[in-house]
């Protein structure tokens, strides 16, 4: 059956109570559009460390999760299942979880998506990792007969992941990114990267913009899954929450910087072009050709004309 998502942005901040206002008003915009799935930004309830706040060293972890039953219930009121980036406390000194809770239409926490492979600087250290322990699980998850995975961020960078989601029968992968709030400084640096003769042969302006988008392109296109992109809109966001469908095709987008929902339908009996459809399977199996090989010796030897 057709599946309605509601792929959400707001200007996520350091407030997990002034979240907790967009997260609910984003909740009820979606079911009142016919939506029974929301997703939301990475760290959308407890905003992200190194931008939103320099740590969660004081950070206030009873009312976060005061704020994150709140959204259960906002949940169960509005019988939507809800996927919510917040930050996830451990125990003693150990950093929390960049993770993805995943809410059921009644309410409940069914399960958590940790963000695996946290950014780091070449020496293996901060960035991320500074404020942050990585996961060590996927996450699978059913709504309304469609098979979901979850994804964080810099995570688009590695598409073994999105390869394991396929080979477990993912058919929606939702996509938690924070690529906003940036000063203007670190916004111009990031299009200084880039350049201004080289950004206008791409499809924008800094590196974020140009790389994540088409890594969810070549993700969607590569594996046949519907991917949902949801981000920060704290300006300067690098870009819009979007969607894309398993052809690779983008079929909708909200504007930059502004909080909204963007609503898609994700029918997974819809058939797009997929041109790898006949190997894709046996490509995952380690069979690395199509078709059948030969024994020739003018194929073995490859330094003669």
């Amino acid at each position: 059956m057709p599946l309605t998502v509601a792929t959400c942005q707001f200007p996520v901040s350091a407030a997990p109570r002034q979240n907790l206002r967009h997260i609910v008003r984003l909740l009820r915009i979606a079911r009142d559009r016919g939506a029974q799935l929301a997703h939301f930004p990475e760290c959308a309830l407890s905003g992200y460390a190194g931008v939103d706040l320099p740590s969660y060293r004081d950070y206030d972890w009873t009312e976060h999760e005061a704020c994150a039953r709140e959204v259960m219930a906002a949940a169960a009121a509005h019988k939507l299942w809800v996927v919510l980036g917040a930050a996830h406390r451990l125990s003693g000194r150990h950093k929390p979880h960049n993770s993805l809770y995943i809410i059921d239409d009644r309410g409940q926490l069914v399960d958590r998506y940790d963000k695996m492979f946290c950014a780091s600087g070449p020496d293996g250290k901060g960035v991320e990792l500074a404020h942050f322990t990585p996961g060590d699980h996927l996450c699978l998850f059913s709504v309304g007969g469609v098979r979901c995975g979850a994804l964080i961020c810099h995570e688009y960078r590695y598409p073994e992941l999105y390869r394991a989601y396929k080979q477990r029968g993912a058919q929606l992968v939702l996509h938690s990114f924070h690529a906003g709030n940036l000063t203007p400084a670190r916004h111009e640096a990031l299009r200084a990267q880039v350049g201004e003769g080289l950004a206008r042969v791409n499809h924008g302006a800094t590196l974020p913009e140009i790389t994540m988008r088409a890594g969810m392109h070549a993700s969607a296109s590569n594996n046949y899954v519907w991917i949902s992109c949801a981000n920060t809109s704290a300006r300067e966001s690098c870009w819009s929450a979007f969607m894309v469908r398993p052809d690779g095709v983008i079929t909708g987008q909200l504007r930059r910087n502004t909080a909204g929902a963007l609503l898609t339908r994700v029918d997974p009996r819809a058939r797009f072009y997929d041109s790898t459809v006949a190997w894709r399977d046996r490509a995952m199996r380690g069979v690395l050709h199509s078709g059948a090989l030969v024994d020739d010796p003018r194929s073995a030897d490859r330094t003669s004309l």
